[in-house]
């Protein structure tokens, strides 16, 4: 079975999902076809429980609660990406669009980007959430005076900042829980 060959080859599934097509073909055994059919599927996978997350309109209760919404999709990032988990009443969820990709610090970050699509669908509240690639979910100086400039900027809009998040591969954790940037 190709799909197996490929798999054992790069020994995981999110290796796997993480490898280009290019670095795959270039294995024994493996041509551009394959590849590019078991590619597929992955992405079809993710889109499905992307789609079904969505269109139950989850509702956030919990710091985990919003790491989960994004962290299957946010583990195979190579980069840094800050994303937004727009919530409506009740803390549904109404969207989670990315706004930045890259470095997360102060000099790299507009923080009007954080609320742009949230003032556009009149949410009252936003949970901010960033990747470290590397895996240590520890926060750096530069995400905690982020999150202060974050923060300041939701209170003068009345927009409500619930939390901001540090996601991994296998873990994440919460600014505010830790009393890191919230006031």
């Amino acid at each position: 079975n190709d799909a197996y060959q490929m798999y054992a080859q790069v020994g995981s599934l999110v290796e796997l999902a993480r490898a280009s097509n290019v670095e795959l073909a270039m294995q024994p055994g493996l041509g551009k076809t394959t590849v590019a059919r078991v590619k597929a599927a992955l992405e079809l996978g993710r889109r499905l429980t992307q789609d079904r997350d969505h269109a139950e309109r989850p509702q956030v209760r919990s710091p985990a609660d919003a790491a989960n919404l994004v962290m299957s999709e946010m583990m195979l990032l190579e980069q840094e990406e800050m994303r937004v988990v727009l919530l409506g009443t009740k803390n549904h969820v109404l969207g989670i669009p990315t706004v930045y990709r890259g470095s997360v610090n102060t000099t790299m970050i507009r923080v009007a980007e954080v609320f742009r699509e949230a003032i556009r669908r009149n949410c009252p509240s936003i949970i901010v959430l960033h990747n470290h690639p590397s895996g240590d979910v520890s926060p750096s100086p530069e995400d905690v005076m982020v999150t202060k400039q974050i923060v300041e900027a939701g209170k003068l809009m009345d927009l409500e900042v619930l939390d901001h998040l540090i996601v991994s591969k296998t873990a994440f954790v919460s600014l505010k829980e830790r009393g890191l940037g919230f006031a």
